[in-house]
């Protein structure tokens, strides 16, 4: 008798309920990320935009505009997806845009020690903001994804910056066709 009083009083409480939308759990990756992103502290150059809404924060958008160095003026859209283990694994961020540029490949894959061996959990969104938004300032042709681009850069620095503006302005480079980043 007394597990069939225990059973309706469960049936009320469901029905209570029924029309309250369910309380969404809470993982730990969701609670770190929430705090990152609290704690965002851009650049004045970098914007940040969550295309699917806040509630969706495993997924958002990072547009850097250089204020000064090669890629000045430039518009350079990246995405972030944040995997299911975060902290413990790294943001997966990919430049949206080809971009020439030592760091960055035209598939846009970003070549950033913090985004691979050197990822700790005690790194955060903003770090990795910071690496990339570095990466325009001055890029590191001793780590390169783009080795044409880096050989350029430490063997003839004007030559580099005549190429990266062109392919800012969407010319192309050795048969690779760049997209404009001004304006786009």
């Amino acid at each position: 008798m007394i597990n069939l009083i225990k059973a309706k009083e469960r049936q009320k409480e469901a029905a209570a309920n029924a029309d309250k939308p369910p309380v969404k759990e809470q993982t730990a990756t969701h609670l770190r990320l929430q705090r990152d992103i609290s704690e965002l502290n851009l650049p004045p150059t970098c914007t940040i935009e969550f295309p699917n809404g806040k509630d969706d924060l495993m997924y958002f958008d990072l547009t850097i505009i250089p204020d000064e160095g090669y890629y000045m003026g430039g518009i350079f859209p990246f995405s972030f997806q944040i995997p299911p283990l975060y902290p413990h694994d790294a943001p997966k961020v990919k430049c949206k845009i080809k971009v020439y540029h030592p760091n960055i490949d035209v598939e846009g894959n970003v070549c950033l020690n913090i985004l691979r061996e050197d990822w700790k959990p005690v790194l955060n969104i903003n770090t990795v903001i910071y690496g990339i938004y570095h990466l325009f300032l001055e890029p590191n042709p001793d780590d390169p994804l783009n080795h044409d681009a880096a050989a350029q850069l430490r063997d003839n620095p004007q030559m580099f910056e005549h190429d990266v503006r062109g392919t800012m302005y969407g010319e192309s480079k050795d048969g690779v066709y760049f997209d404009r980043c001004f304006d786009i």
